[in-house]
Order: structure tokens, then C-alpha cells, then sequence
């Protein structure tokens, strides 16, 4: 398996909508593992395609405390929706930053799984809250998009600030393995 690079906001390749996934394949599914591999070393919940520059309708999930529930969604679409309320998001593409969103705190969503089968699932609380997070992503829409427009502006900043700042870093040079 492979980690890949997460994209962070600004970057407006996280503005990308993505494409449907025409069938489930072994490369297909080589990706996913990859996706999870990658969400896991991040130590996120969630990941969607997009935000790893590949932009195709596919996210995978696993709010379990113990990694052991692992969600995949091929063309993912919610068809019912229930119960607003609001919970503190973050987001790997905005890291550090978390401030409150208003979602449906109770979805069923249908999906194609990493076999390919299409099925229907219920969700609700923080699965919920993070399928529609997730397929926010495959839509080009971002966490920030719900919060005030000067909120936005100051996490963008900052971020664009920390992202100069590693650019600009000196490289160290590598140790000698011993």
C-alpha cells in the first residue's frame, strides 16, 4: 500500500468536482487501500478521493475508536436526509482547524462498495456527519464553505502562511542509517 499526499486548503484542486467511477475494478480497489492506509497515518476518520488529487466518486470511512470498521463508498449519494444539528468538524485538508457545522444528523446514502454491489445504508451521528462531509469533497465543497466568510479567510491565511514557511524550510540532510 501506498500513502498519499493529502491536499490542503487553499489548493484549489480541493475545488474539483469529481467524476462517477464507471465499474470496480482491482486498481480501483488498490486505491482504496491506499486511501485508507494514508487516513489511518493521518489519524483522520474520513477520506475522499479528491483530496488526494485523484478525482473520481469514491471516499472511505471508519469513525470505530479501534480501526476496525473500515466504510467504503463508490458514487456515493444521500437520498434521504433528518434530524439538523450541529457538531465541531475538522478536516485534513484544513489541519488544526475545527469550528461548528449544521448537517443531518441522520442519512441513508447509496453507494457501491469496494466489491462493487451497490446497497443502501442508514447512518447517523458522527458516520453520518462524515459521509456528508465526505461527499461535500467529491463535490469541490469544503468544511470552511459552511463557516463565516471571515473565519475562512483567516484559517486560509494562516495556512498559506504555514505552507510558505515549510517551503521555504531548509532542507535537512538525512542521517546515515545505522
Amino acid at each position: 500500500m501506498t500513502r498519499l499526499a493529502i491536499l490542503e486548503y487553499p489548493d484549489p484542486r480541493l475545488r474539483t468536482r469529481a467524476q462517477p467511477v464507471a465499474h470496480v475494478d482491482d486498481e480501483l480497489r488498490k486505491f482504496v487501500d491506499d486511501l485508507f492506509e494514508t487516513m489511518y497515518a493521518a489519524k483522520g476518520i474520513g477520506l475522499a478521493a479528491t483530496q488526494v488529487n485523484v478525482h473520481k466518486r469514491v471516499l472511505v470511512t471508519d469513525v470505530s475508536e479501534n480501526h476496525d470498521q473500515p466504510l467504503v463508498f463508490v458514487n456515493p449519494e444521500i437520498i434521504a436526509k433528518d434530524c439538523v444539528g450541529t457538531m465541531q468538524e475538522g478536516c485534513l485538508s484544513v489541519p488544526g482547524y475545527y469550528e461548528d457545522v449544521n448537517r443531518a444528523q441522520k442519512i441513508r446514502v447509496r453507494a457501491l462498495g469496494r466489491d462493487g454491489q451497490p446497497f443502501e445504508m442508514d447512518a447517523e451521528g458522527l458516520l453520518a456527519v462524515c459521509i456528508q462531509h465526505e461527499i461535500d469533497h467529491l463535490d469541490g465543497k469544503l468544511f470552511v464553505d459552511y463557516i463565516s466568510e471571515l473565519k475562512r479567510t483567516r484559517i486560509r491565511r494562516k495556512l498559506e502562511k504555514e505552507q510558505r514557511a515549510r517551503a521555504d524550510a531548509p532542507a535537512r540532510p538525512r542521517q546515515p542509517a545505522l
